[in-house]
């Protein structure tokens, strides 16, 4: 569910008007909905209500400080995976002690920091890095919490490039190795055995891969429990959101199909995952990101021009890979839609941005609403690895981010004057 839909014929996201925010901030434009995000987390949260439980927001999806500060109000931890992620966690007033930190290459600089700030656990994804933490914490004189990032070698079935769950992937121990790594890791002397962790991949719609990884994975849990007293089992993120709804493209309805029946809600995920996962007595953390902040925002673009060739109708608009690079990236799909409701005849359209690449294309041969320049159009569900991915590809300058509360709308990133971009650039003396 989310809050962008048509009132009168124009897109709004809560209470505001899109085009008005257009018209005061300009183009292209990432608007986010509080609401929305407020909502996600708080479905979730309730519906794990029956554990001991921690969300810790993948804040790689969305990093944004507005974004951040909306969840850490609503009791929020944070799965981060860089030491300038955890800054941002303690610049949005997060508190780093609900902090998980992740990746299979932290340095010992990141290590250091994480361990002066106080960490809730380190996610450990190799033995190397589990004597780097040892030895990174008996320099602090401090003990370090970790978990084993356990690889249950479970195909979740996602892209290729978004899966982390099986062998041929960079993450994690090897299931069959874990008991092992966990005997040696209890001999050294400024290591906590906190936890244990897993998670399989991202873009998750389907329930049974997260039953089939717990199923698999719960034995090893309760019997190395007995042995090191753990205190948490995370069993990761992934949850899956709607990117392609079930209505045509442009529908003035597109939202409705949201709330379909045969998607992954937090209430079928519990229903499925809280009875196994109770009978542990383990505080459990759960790191969604995409699912809190996917669906709630949308990158907003005017057209440019309508170029027709003797195949192609192509529509040149104003945002590009740059600034959302997911379909360039994955061939990912987002739903995309006029600012203005536009009835009639749908026309087979490629929306392409202004990058010399023909990567640079948001979809192909999409039968969607005859527009023309100076119209706009709003790529949705581009609230979670949108703006994070964003570059300077082109000397394009970063675009503006827009939070709204209900009525109320405020900048949470000003546009990037285009001079900033080599601003900390150096021509040297011999040139």
């Amino acid at each position: 569910m989310h809050h962008f839909r048509y009132v009168r014929g124009k897109l709004y996201c809560e209470g505001v008007s899109v085009e008005s925010l257009i018209k005061k901030h300009g183009s292209p434009l990432y608007v986010y909905s509080q609401k929305t995000l407020t909502e996600h987390f708080s479905k979730l949260d309730q519906a794990l209500a029956p554990l001991d439980h921690m969300i810790c927001y993948a804040m790689k999806a969305n990093s944004n400080l507005a974004v951040m500060r909306t969840l850490a109000n609503l009791g929020s931890g944070f799965d981060v995976v860089s030491e300038g992620e955890l800054r941002r966690v303690i610049a949005a007033g997060g508190n780093p002690k609900k902090c998980v930190f992740a990746g299979v290459g932290k340095t010992e600089q990141e290590i250091e920091f994480a361990l002066r700030k106080g960490i809730y656990s380190f996610n450990v994804e190799s033995e190397p890095e589990l004597i780097r933490i040892n030895k990174v914490a008996a320099r602090l004189k401090k003990i370090a919490p970790v978990a084993v990032r356990v690889n249950p070698n479970v195909d979740a079935g996602t892209h290729a490039k978004i899966t982390t769950g099986t062998y041929e992937n960079k993450f994690g121990i090897q299931f069959e190795q874990v008991e092992d790594v966990y005997a040696r890791a209890s001999k050294l002397k400024n290591i906590w055995l906190r936890g244990i962790q897993m998670h399989i991949g991202s873009q998750l719609t389907d329930v049974k891969p997260f039953e089939s990884a717990v199923k698999k994975i719960l034995p090893l849990v309760q019997k190395l429990t007995a042995k090191y007293k753990f205190e948490f089992f995370s069993i990761g993120g992934g949850l899956g959101i709607v990117y392609k709804p079930a209505l045509a493209s442009g529908s003035a309805e597109w939202w409705k199909t949201t709330d379909a029946k045969d998607i992954l809600t937090p209430s079928l995920y519990a229903e499925r995952l809280v009875p196994q996962l109770k009978a542990l007595g383990l505080k459990i953390l759960i790191e969604p990101g995409r699912f809190i902040a996917g669906n709630a925002g949308i990158l907003v673009t005017r057209v440019e021009y309508v170029k027709q060739t003797g195949k192609k109708n192509f529509v040149i608009v104003d945002a590009a890979m740059n600034d959302l690079i997911r379909p360039a990236f994955y061939d990912s799909y987002h739903e995309i839609v006029p600012l203005n409701q536009k009835n009639g005849a749908t026309v087979s359209s490629d929306v392409v941005g202004p990058i010399c690449e023909s990567g640079d294309t948001f979809c192909k041969d999409r039968p969607l609403p005859r527009v023309g320049e100076g119209d706009y159009l709003a790529l949705l569900s581009a609230g979670a690895y949108g703006f994070v991915m964003a570059s300077n590809y082109n000397s394009r300058g970063t675009v503006a981010e827009v939070l709204v509360n209900g009525n109320k709308a405020a900048v949470v990133r000003a546009r990037q004057p285009v001079q900033e971009i080599w601003k900390t650039e150096k021509i040297p003396a011999w040139l």
